[in-house]
């Protein structure tokens, strides 16, 4: 009996240990990414090597004391690294993979929206309810209209943010405050990204679900997938390897909440609050990418997911969000140009960024406490080019399709967008359909439209012309009239525009901004809006591709023809973008059509599009003198030659008075990337030193991926400026420059990235402003 008895609890202790074994691994959580090979997760290893030389760029700069960089793709981590200092003050610090962070906002979509989704998919919540449904008392001032979705796409018309002072007591107590605010714009006419929306839905998290933001999202996300060292209010462990932001009330905030309101409402709010690492995030951005499972433990639906991160049109066309996604939007410029339209993320305002891309099954974490130590470091800028080199080094993705443009795509749909209409076109030689088919025998034999008169810009309607004065004249094919918008008048008379009822714009640009085309289509723009005219723009691809932008911005008042808006030198834009931002930023009542282009990616420079080349000038006469242009063209107005006159115009640089051989060397020796300077000797024919022998260089892009055209000039001028002053003559500069500051800086001897320093707060503005304003 003894024996059985004996045998009886050995089976039931095996029995028990068996399940608590099993039970152990039901449990457990799932393991962290790995790092992989890039080449097993289709990226290319030198191209991500490339984020070294951009973040130390941005170490030097003083945009932040250090960070820490993780790609992951198709289930790996393709690139993980830590750079620099975690802290600098009292004593430095370096940054460690594992460093805890501040997210921010970041916190808004990681933690709040994602627990509305989570209580909107559990029947909790509904995504069109009025929020006065959860918090009655939010009713006041008419507010009962606003909606839990309004909140999420920041469409409620409420403030940014509401006083501090309103946070002076009891979470309760603030609480109250915000219910009680009025709106400040009306209701859904205007995006305005505010912290009120999502302190709001905080607060719904907690009256619905019975627990407080930070504990739901940790019972329901983060500890079933194994994200340890995320959440609000680190214990001492994660604090101690958490980065430092600022001083509050002389002591260093170290894994506590930056945010002051997040503060006052002791430490967990919907809007800020979450701190997390590298690793965690990494999880986090994996299951969104598995559509809301993450190593075998599923938090969310797909259709949910879906949800989450499908567009969402914000009022006036400026930009889409997802709930609680950034997608497109002024905030956006730290998603670089080179990630799908399906990508959604955010950023946060310590430093750190997170981005994920369904399409190419990708995501993209940096995180920073550029705050530290006094509040005056950026890195959204910076962000967006490490995420565009990102989306270079993705070596799988789909080749594209031969590119459609505007053109090419009316003539597709049977010129319907132009159908009964009274047409004037303005157009040049590169009016020319994916097959040469002339543009203007297309409208003119078109049965659905009216082609009246033609519009010629700067060379003429032949596009040979190279003087500053020309004729109207007659085009021999169709007989049709062609008035000159580069003569007497830049813009549409009254008698030219006659009869119409329709402005047609179809010319390829070049990408630079004192390239003169899209001022034309400006005039013309405005010259259609006095007139109640349509204006349609025919889209074409910007050659030196959409991605990239660089150089100084145009003072405001300094605007020319050559220079017509606030843009840098490189703007990133195609003329259907352009269009759409002089309409909004102009003040223009008018009725603009963009027919885009199709196939054409913004990463794409003009050689991947299976378009024809036609000059749009007559020195712009291949790939590489356009990419060239926005740099060496700056210094034109200066007494050097560019190369005008000869069979490489802006791919020759020099003068009679320079040595080929000191001024090559010189150039090399500031180690510009994906650029090589040759000495030569030429004889230009036209333009600057006819029939003078020409010392100089030919310019040789050996990597225009790395290249920046507009570091190029400002190169030139540096040397230009310090080994031949009595020389050069800097007269003519500030013609196409048109930035004081940066102007002077070069006068001064500064060097091309100090210029980059003094600028980078204009040019991040301007991506902001640019962002509403893309179509591809």
């Amino acid at each position: 009996m003894m024996k059985s008895r004996t045998y009886v609890r050995c089976w039931m202790a095996l029995v028990a240990g068996v399940c608590l074994c099993v039970s152990s691994q039901l449990l457990a959580a799932p393991p962290k990414l790995s790092v992989v090979d890039p080449a097993d997760v289709g990226m290319d290893a030198k191209r991500l090597a490339e984020i070294d030389r951009i973040v130390e760029e941005g170490l030097a700069r003083g945009n932040m004391p250090g960070a820490v960089v993780l790609v992951g793709r198709h289930g790996g981590i393709a690139f993980r690294k830590a750079y620099g200092q975690k802290q600098l003050e009292p004593e430095k610090a370096p940054m460690t993979i594992d460093t805890v962070f501040d997210m921010a906002s970041i916190t808004k979509p990681m933690a709040t929206a994602t627990s509305v989704m989570k209580l909107i998919e559990e029947g909790k919540l509904g995504l069109d309810d009025p929020v006065s449904k959860y918090i009655p008392e939010f009713a006041a001032n008419g507010k009962d209209v606003i909606t839990i979705r309004d909140l999420l796409t920041h469409q409620s018309g409420l403030i940014a943010d509401n006083s501090i002072n309103d946070y002076a007591g009891t979470p309760e107590e603030s609480y109250k405050k915000i219910a009680a605010l009025p709106f400040k714009e009306p209701h859904r006419s205007k995006f305005i990204y505010s912290d009120v929306n999502f302190i709001t839905l905080g607060r719904i998290v907690e009256v619905v679900s019975g627990q407080d933001v930070n504990k739901f999202a940790r019972a329901t996300f983060y500890e079933p997938l194994g994200m340890s060292e995320t959440g609000y209010l680190p214990d001492d462990d994660l604090k101690k390897r958490a980065a430092p932001t600022e001083k509050r009330n002389d002591a260093w905030m170290q894994g506590e909440v930056h945010d002051p309101r997040a503060y006052r409402l002791e430490g967990v709010a919907g809007h800020a609050g979450l701190f997390s690492t590298v690793q965690d995030i990494a999880v986090y951005a994996q299951m969104m990418l598995n559509g809301g499972e993450y190593g075998g433990v599923r938090v969310l639906k797909p259709e949910t997911v879906k949800l989450m991160t499908t567009p969402n049109p914000l009022p006036g066309g400026r930009g889409v969000r997802g709930l609680g996604w950034d997608m497109r939007t002024g905030y956006s410029i730290n998603r670089g140009d080179r990630l799908s339209d399906k990508a959604f993320g955010h950023g946060g305002f310590t430093g750190t960024v997170l981005w994920i891309d369904p399409e190419l099954d990708l995501f993209f974490v940096f995180l920073s406490n550029r705050v530290h130590p006094n509040g005056k470091g950026s890195v959204n800028q910076l962000a967006g080019r490490i995420a565009s080199t990102i989306g270079l080094s993705i070596t799988d993705a789909e080749v594209p399709g031969k590119v459609l443009t505007g053109l090419d795509v009316l003539r597709r749909d049977r010129f319907e967008p132009l159908k009964g209409r009274k047409i004037g076109l303005i157009t040049n030689q590169t009016g020319i359909a994916s097959d040469w088919t002339n543009e203007v025998k297309l409208l003119h034999e078109a049965k659905e439209l009216e082609l009246k008169v033609l519009f010629s810009p700067e060379h003429g309607f032949q596009g040979k012309l190279d003087q500053s004065n020309i004729g109207n004249s007659k085009d021999e094919a169709t007989g049709l009239p062609v008035f000159s918008l580069y003569g007497e008048t830049r813009s549409p008379t009254t008698e030219s525009l006659a009869g119409l009822d329709t402005i047609v714009f179809d010319i390829q640009d070049i990408g630079a901004r004192f390239y003169t085309y899209p001022s034309t289509m400006a005039n013309a723009m405005q010259a259609a809006a006095k007139h109640g005219l349509k204006f349609v723009v025919l889209d074409r691809p910007n050659p030196i591709n959409g991605a990239d932008v660089e150089g100084p911005v145009l003072d405001e008042g300094k605007q020319t023809f050559i220079g017509f808006h606030t843009l840098p030198i490189r703007h990133g834009m195609t003329v259907g973008e352009l269009a759409l931002m002089y309409k909004e930023e102009k003040g223009l009542t008018l009725d603009l059509q963009i027919i885009k282009c199709e196939g054409w990616k913004r990463g794409d420079y003009f050689d991947a599009t299976g378009l024809p080349w036609v000059n749009p000038s007559p020195n712009m006469r291949n790939l590489s003198e356009a990419l060239l242009y926005p740099g060496v063209g700056m210094v034109e107005y200066t007494n050097v030659s560019v190369g005008r006159g000869t069979d490489r115009p802006f791919e020759l640089f020099g003068a009679p008075w320079l040595d080929a051989v000191k001024f090559a060397a010189a150039l090399n020796a500031a180690k510009l990337e994906g650029v090589r300077f040759m000495p030569v000797k030429f004889t230009p024919t036209a333009a600057k030193f006819p029939k003078q022998e020409c010392q100089g260089v030919d310019i040789i892009v050996t990597d225009r991926l790395k290249l920046k055209p507009v570091r190029l000039g400002l190169t030139l001028v540096q040397v230009l400026r310090r080994d031949y002053p009595n020389d050069w003559k800097p007269d003519g500069l500030e013609k196409l420059l048109l930035n004081q500051a940066a102007l002077d800086a070069l006068l001064a001897g500064k060097t091309p990235l100090d210029v980059e320093a003094a600028n980078e707060e204009a040019l991040t503005g301007f991506l902001r402003r640019r962002q509403s304003f893309l179509i591809y």
